[in-house]
């Protein structure tokens, strides 16, 4: 399978048919291949290999650009701003109630990086990997001269600030001392040495970065779920060159990603023909095709594939498999040139294959199985899937 993988991805120009048709069935981790298929998959490398270089080194650059924009640069802003008291009126304030006001954005980033930051922090939680270091801190950001404020501190200021103010029921502002806060919330702002970072902090940086650029949908809780295996995947390439890069690279392949599955973070556009109602509806119309006892049964049971199907479709099954068994599930989703109409064959599949429980359960036991799915053998999921679409 790997010397099939190796001619395809020799060739001048990818073959992109070939290439899909060998995703499909799972990629292999040797060599780098994952990591490479999946940029190409998600259009992040183009099928001349001769432009990759230079495209790699343009998008690199861009994405240093964009670090040096909206983070460098209002931590510098930020740390001036502190400095001079004296021409505070003239100086753009942090009272200043006009929107175009940089203090403004500033509280406004803030708001959005702290939801980030609560949700990266609990990334994969079981594993130990986005707690660690990685091998390639940003040194834009983490050079030791910097004078400016860096995301890792703005989060500091901000959750020690919420921290010590709390209001009572009255409005009467009462400040409690920081050490008396409840014993998780300060051990887990315990961070690494100056110098090192989490690969957590990796990403979050790129969610900020991605809100900042497209403020039409900013951060949507959920969105960390899409990232994490992304960027897992590219900051564990055996290759080094390619893993010294895997912050902006993770940060172009989750934007194209965001691209095509963006419609199901938008609220207005549920019920859209590209909002996540109707494809939860598909799921649906498709088990009726395919087992019609079974949709009646749920329907009968009124369970509605909001209640489980939304959070399988939004988060492409990132909660409800073990990472390694989610990075094998997306190789089939990427390579699917319909573009995740075979996830919804996946979600029929996990409804079939345990169809014998839900028709004998109840409605609370047909809730707990659909939400804490109790199959976790992917490869017979991903069969299932196939069948059902060599089928129709």
């Amino acid at each position: 399978r790997i010397a099939d993988f190796q001619e395809v991805l020799s060739e001048p120009t990818v073959a992109l048919a070939k290439l899909r048709d060998l995703c499909f069935s799972g990629i292999p981790f040797d060599g780098g291949l994952r990591c490479l298929c999946w940029k190409i998959l998600l259009n992040y490398l183009p099928l001349e290999k001769a432009l990759w270089s230079s495209l790699l080194k343009k998008q690199r650059d861009l994405y240093s650009q964009f670090l040096k924009e909206m983070i460098i640069q209002p931590g510098i802003a930020k740390a001036n701003l502190g400095v001079s008291r004296e021409d505070v009126t003239l100086e753009d304030h942090p009272l200043n109630p006009n929107p175009d006001s940089r203090w403004n954005t500033y509280f406004k980033d803030n708001e959005v990086l702290l939801q980030i930051d609560k949700d990266v922090r609990r990334l994969y939680p079981d594993m130990a990997f986005f707690q660690r270091p990685t091998d390639y801190p940003c040194l834009l950001i983490l050079d030791p001269q910097n004078e400016f404020e860096t995301l890792r501190k703005r989060v500091e200021q901000t959750t020690l600030k919420s921290q010590t103010v709390a209001r009572n029921r009255s409005g009467v502002t009462n400040v409690s001392s920081p050490l008396k806060t409840t014993p998780n919330s300060l051990s887990e702002y315990e961070v690494l040495p100056n110098g090192c970072e989490a690969h957590w902090e990796v990403v979050e940086r790129i969610l900020f970065i991605y809100a900042k650029l497209n403020p039409g949908i900013a951060y949507v809780q959920g969105m960390n779920e899409i990232v994490g295996p992304l960027y897992y995947t590219f900051a564990t390439d055996p290759n080094s060159e390619w893993k010294e890069h895997a912050e902006a690279d993770t940060f172009f392949c989750f934007t194209n990603l965001m691209a095509e599955i963006r419609d199901n973070f938008i609220k207005s556009l549920d019920d859209s023909q590209c909002g996540i109602t109707y494809k939860m509806e598909k799921v649906y119309s498709t088990l009726k095709e395919k087992d019609v006892e079974l949709y009646l049964k749920l329907q009968e049971q009124n369970i509605k594939p909001q209640f489980f199907a939304f959070r399988w479709l939004t988060l492409l099954l990132s909660q409800e498999f073990l990472l390694p068994d989610v990075i094998r599930i997306w190789d089939s989703l990427f390579a699917d040139d319909k573009r995740f109409d075979f996830l919804l064959l996946v979600c029929c599949a996990m409804l079939t294959l345990i169809r014998d429980q839900l028709l004998e359960g109840d409605f609370t036991l047909n809730m707990r199985l659909l939400q804490d799915y109790p199959i976790s053998d992917v490869h017979l999921i991903l069969k299932k899937a196939k069948e059902l679409q060599d089928s129709k």
